[in-house]
C-alpha cells in the first residue's frame, strides 16, 4: 500500500536540506528570499548546513547529505523537506539513506531530486511529491499552477485533488531579469497526444527526470517490478518523465532501457514533459521518439506536459492513483490518495 504524508494544519515548519547541489556563497540570497517569502506565509524554516555549501559538483560529500536528510527526516519538528534545487550526483547518497527509519513526510522537488523522490517510493511505499523546489518561491506572487503544491500537500490520504495544465509558460529562464512571479510566462501551453487530439489515463504515478532516474535500473533503489506487487497491487502505473540535457538519441537508448528492464510493464500511459534542449541527431527527433514509443507499447503517449525544467510544473505525486485527461490541448490531472 502506499502512505500518504499529511502536512500539519497551523504552523508547518520546512526543513532545507541539499542533498544533491547546494548554493554558491553569490547565489545566497536566492535561498534568503525564498525562506523570507515562505516564512511571510506562516511556514517555519530550518536550513542545514549543506544548503550554503558546494564544491565539486555538489554540496558537501555523500556520508555528509545523507546524514543531514536522514537526521530531518526524522525530526518531529520538521513537517516537509524542500531542498533549495537539484544538482547533479545525488546518486552518491542512496546508500547512506537510512530507508527503513524513514519518517511519513513529504519530501519536494525535482531534477536531480527525483532520484531520491523515485528511489523512496519504490522502496518504502512513502509518497513523495514532483514539483517546485524551494529557489522558485522567492517570488512575491506564485503562478496559479506552481501555487498548488500547497493545496496538493494538503490532500488527506483518501481524498483527490485536481490541477489544470497551465495558460502559458516560460520558454527560456531570464535570470538577469527579475520578476514578481519567478518565472516569465510568455508561451501557449499546449499538451500534445501522439495520434490524437485526446487521451485518457488511468494508474499508478510514478517518474521524474529521465537524464537521473534512469541511472536507478539494475540497482536496489530501482526496482519496479516488487513495487507494483508489493506496494501497488499490480495495478496499471503511468509515467511521467521530462528531459533536462539528451539530446535525441540518448533518450531513445534510456527509453529502451527502461523497456526491457520492465519499468514500463504494466503500463497505461507514459506522459512526457516539454524540454528546453530537443537537439534532433540526424533529424531524429523527440516527436520520432515519442511515435516509436506508443507504437511499440501500445499505449497513450501525451507530451509538452507542466513536468520539469520547462516551468511551471503540476505536482505530481509518487504512488497516488491518477485520472488523466488530455484534450484539444488541454490537460486535467486528478490524484487520488489512496492506499
Amino acid at each position: 500500500m502506499i502512505r500518504y504524508p499529511i502536512l500539519k494544519e497551523g504552523a508547518t515548519t520546512i526543513g532545507v536540506t541539499a542533498p544533491s547541489s547546494g548554493v554558491e556563497e553569490n547565489l545566497h540570497d536566492l535561498v534568503n528570499r525564498a525562506c523570507d517569502r515562505l516564512k511571510l506565509r506562516g511556514y517555519s524554516v530550518v536550513c542545514g548546513e549543506t544548503v550554503w555549501t558546494q564544491h565539486k559538483a555538489k554540496s558537501a560529500p555523500a556520508e555528509t547529505r545523507a546524514k543531514e536528510f536522514n537526521e530531518m527526516m526524522q525530526d518531529e519538528n520538521i513537517d516537509l523537506i524542500i531542498p533549495p534545487w537539484g544538482g547533479e550526483l545525488l546518486i552518491e547518497i542512496l546508500e547512506y539513506v537510512d530507508f527503513e527509519h524513514l519518517k511519513s513526510k513529504w519530501i519536494l522537488g525535482y531534477s536531480d531530486l527525483s532520484v531520491l523522490l523515485l528511489a523512496v517510493t519504490l522502496k518504502t511505499g512513502l509518497a513523495t511529491a514532483h514539483g517546485t523546489n524551494l529557489i522558485d518561491l522567492r517570488g512575491e506572487y506564485s503562478d496559479e499552477t506552481t501555487a498548488m503544491w500547497q493545496s496538493v500537500l494538503s490532500t488527506k490520504p483518501g481524498e483527490s485533488i485536481e490541477q489544470h495544465s497551465s495558460p502559458l509558460y516560460q520558454k527560456e529562464w531570464n535570470h538577469e531579469a527579475e520578476s514578481p512571479f519567478v518565472f516569465h510566462l510568455t508561451e501557449q501551453t499546449h499538451w500534445k497526444v501522439v495520434s490524437g487530439s485526446g487521451a485518457k489515463l488511468q494508474g499508478r504515478l510514478l517518474g521524474g527526470c529521465i537524464d537521473t532516474i534512469r541511472h536507478l535500473i539494475g540497482t536496489p533503489f530501482g526496482d519496479v517490478r516488487h513495487f507494483q506487487s508489493a506496494h501497488i497491487h499490480n495495478e496499471p502505473v503511468i509515467w511521467y518523465l521530462e528531459n533536462c540535457e539528451l539530446v535525441t538519441t540518448d533518450i531513445r537508448r534510456s527509453l529502451v532501457q527502461m523497456k526491457l528492464a520492465g519499468w514500463f510493464d504494466h503500463c497505461s500511459g507514459i506522459m512526457f514533459g516539454r524540454s528546453g534542449v530537443n537537439r534532433p541527431v540526424e533529424n531524429y527527433t523527440l516527436e520520432d521518439i515519442y511515435e516509436e514509443l506508443s507504437r511499440e507499447l501500445g499505449i497513450p503517449v501525451i507530451y509538452d506536459i507542466d513536468c520539469g525544467h520547462v516551468p511551471p510544473q503540476v505536482t505530481f505525486i509518487n504512488g497516488a492513483y491518477a485520472e488523466v485527461e488530455v484534450n484539444e490541448g488541454k490537460g486535467t490531472v486528478k490524484q487520488c490518495f489512496r492506499p
